[in-house]
């Protein structure tokens, strides 16, 4: 009978992270998770309450730019696989502190991967025995791509112009996976995903903060003009694609995981402040509470994702629309705030 496989997920307690873990442990009854979680402002150990009394489930604090932590988990769990959520992803903070995004981000993904490739590859092109299948699955973002005009989506061939330090920092650790594909014949994979938004998101975010500064009648913020567009995926869809890429997915590839839900930031604001003038109505509605702010730099002004690559090869689809979705993200805070 074969041994347990166990897989180390990093970033696990963040948003997304979360999210995957709970989906996978549920359908993966024979599988393994060590969660390395640096517990950074974004990591939050009650997205994980569900895991609680699992036995397939181990939480470990560390920081995966730790070499010595790093090679130690390796030994002690044999890992058969990687799966690399841990990232700083906030766009603002990538502009007040870049070094941090340049540190995690770039060197971070390098040490995970040169360390896996340690312990399962005796050359390049050369796997130590029952490591042949063992992959690296690496969690990326559409940000990468840089900006759309009013028209186009983002594909896999599209090129890389990343516009912020974070997203500079996220499109220098894809090529650092491409990289260890292309010279040591790792058994690599790439998914980079539209905006997700659903439960267990950090209140910074754009979501969220609609919620709560609604929930609180304080003055609820929006960049510019609210004009700026993005593609909104629901984590549980995103988490589906996830799974199907790193079981399925060609070794080398990239998948673009998109919710083809392109909606304007003054779109996302008033169809929450709709919802919560019905579920929790009061004098006033919730969009009286609309402010806008000053623009960040360099605000990117539209991202939109084709996922017809993933949807055609992997058998991907978004069971969520957004305004489906933000139904339940909007249950899920309504109890976490209220």
């Amino acid at each position: 009978m074969s041994k347990t496989k166990s897989i180390l997920v990093t970033g696990g307690a963040g948003f997304i992270g979360s999210n995957f873990i709970v989906y996978f442990l549920e359908k993966y009854k024979n599988i393994k998770v060590v969660n390395l979680d640096k517990l950074t402002y974004a990591g939050e150990l009650s997205n994980l309450t569900e895991l609680e009394n699992n036995a397939n489930y181990t939480f470990i604090k560390g920081d995966i730019c730790d070499t010595e932590l790093i090679g130690e988990l390796f030994e002690t769990y044999n890992f058969s696989d990687v799966i690399h959520f841990a990232a700083e992803s906030h766009v603002d903070n990538s502009i007040k502190h870049p070094d941090a995004f340049i540190n995690t981000n770039v060197y971070g993904t390098f040490n995970l991967l040169n360390i896996a490739k340690n312990h399962w590859m005796d050359s390049p092109f050369a796997f130590k025995e029952s490591c042949e299948n063992n992959r690296f699955h690496h969690i990326s973002t559409d940000e990468v791509y840089g900006t759309l005009g009013d028209t186009g989506l983002f594909t896999e061939e599209t090129p890389y112009a990343p516009n912020s330090p974070y997203s500079a920092s996220k499109a220098s650790s894809d090529f650092i996976v491409r990289s260890y594909f292309h010279t040591y014949g790792m058994n690599v994979v790439t998914t980079n995903c539209s905006n997700n938004y659903g439960p267990k998101q950090h209140d910074e975010k754009l979501i969220p903060t609609i919620i709560r500064k609604a929930l609180n009648n304080e003055p609820i913020p929006i960049y510019g003009d609210g004009k700026n567009i993005r593609d909104w995926l629901y984590v549980e869809d995103h988490c589906k694609g996830i799974n199907l890429a790193f079981q399925n997915g060609k070794a080398g590839e990239t998948y673009n995981i998109g919710g083809n839900n392109e909606r304007d930031n003054l779109y996302i604001v008033h169809k929450i402040c709709d919802i919560l003038d019905d579920l929790i109505p009061k004098d006033n509605s919730y969009s009286e509470q609309i402010s806008f702010v000053t623009d960040r730099p360099g605000h990117d002004f539209r991202y939109a994702i084709d996922a017809s690559k993933i949807e055609n090869e992997l058998e991907w689809k978004a069971d969520e629309n957004f305004e489906t979705g933000i139904i339940k993200t909007i249950e899920w805070y309504l109890r976490k705030y209220k």
